[in-house]
């Protein structure tokens, strides 16, 4: 696995105070490594512009926790312990990594945030003119293996069998965040708003000229166009794709997302986009899809009949879930 590149574009209609009740406000910002695109609708500027520094604080929050690039989160502590002792960590980031757990299970390891101690051997820099050898591939991921991850329940306490171990949340975190932050605003009575970190999407309400909010999915082959725009309520929606960073060796396309449980490249994808209810689980499902394939993906999303997707193959096939609630796709790019 590695940090997904995204192909969602937003289609706000902004209005004016005088026309509504409510007003929108929209600020973008960098956190947890990547883009936030933070929309919140409310009765006047001061009270939507209080709410997004809410909302940044919460994400803020988040990333101290989590973030396995930050020397004195909870989860370096942890790496920075494999092998020597369990860490006990906040019941916060205990369950998040139970719920990573359970996705790398019913993936088989298609999914595993030990995915963060892989060896980077692959490089989609255009610096490769060779595959790495078969022996290198199966040490780049040594390291990697969820079920050397044990959790003390009793004790809230996470510890790595093996020297060298790390977890990532880097396919989990920021859809996490943003349902965090919807919850967040929904309990303060902030009835509509857009957070979106770096495509992973959390969307509630209308907006104030009570239409709902609209979510382009862009053309992997074509950025300047759309697939379809999609009306959303309280939903969430993720996308994971591969188009920009690949390589090919004797016309195959090796995608730059990689499956942790055996080093090589995903193939067969280069965008899947999932909707549904929870964007953290829509995380997990549009990494768990790119890797496993079109076929396999589309079994297990079957054991989540609240969320439908949207794949698109390398040669431009459009393949949607029987449940995607939205069917003027063309079947080609």
């Amino acid at each position: 696995m590695s940090r997904k590149y995204f192909f969602l574009l937003i289609a706000i209609l902004f209005v004016s105070q005088g026309s509504y009740a409510q007003i929108v406000r929209k600020r973008t910002t960098l956190l947890m490594g990547g883009r936030f695109d933070i929309t919140i609708v409310a009765k006047d500027s001061l009270l939507a512009e209080q709410n997004i520094d809410a909302v940044i604080a919460e994400i803020t929050r988040i990333e101290n926790l989590i973030s396995d690039w930050k020397p004195d989160s909870q989860v370096s502590e942890v790496n920075q312990n494999a092998g020597i002792r369990p860490v006990k960590v906040d019941r916060e980031v205990f369950e998040l990594t139970q719920r990573a757990i359970r996705f790398s299970e019913i993936t088989n390891g298609g999914f595993d945030i030990s995915f963060a101690a892989m060896d980077k051997i692959w490089k989609f820099d255009g610096s490769m003119t060779a595959m790495p050898s078969a022996e290198a591939i199966k040490k780049s991921v040594e390291k990697v293996g969820y079920k050397n991850i044990i959790l003390d329940s009793v004790q809230s306490t996470i510890f790595l069998k093996l020297k060298g171990m790390k977890i990532g949340f880097g396919a989990l975190g920021e859809g996490y965040a943003t349902d965090k932050c919807r919850d967040m605003m929904l309990a303060k009575g902030i009835k509509a708003g857009i957070i979106n970190g770096s495509g992973d999407m959390s969307t509630w309400g209308k907006q104030p000229n009570g239409k709902n909010w609209n979510i382009g999915i862009t053309n992997p082959f074509h950025p300047e166009k759309l697939l379809a725009v999609v009306p959303l309520k309280q939903d969430a929606v993720t996308t994971s794709g591969s188009y920009e960073k690949f390589v090919v060796f004797d016309s195959k396309r090796y995608s730059h997302i990689i499956n942790p449980a055996t080093g090589y490249p995903a193939t067969g994808l280069c965008s899947v986009t999932v909707f549904g209810p929870n964007a953290e689980t829509a995380n997990g499902l549009s990494t768990s899809l790119m890797v496993l394939g079109k076929k396999a993906g589309l079994l297990l999303l079957n054991k989540y009949p609240d969320y439908s997707c949207v794949m698109i193959t390398d040669n431009g096939k459009v393949v949607q879930s029987k449940n995607f609630r939205i069917k003027k796709f063309k079947t080609k790019l």
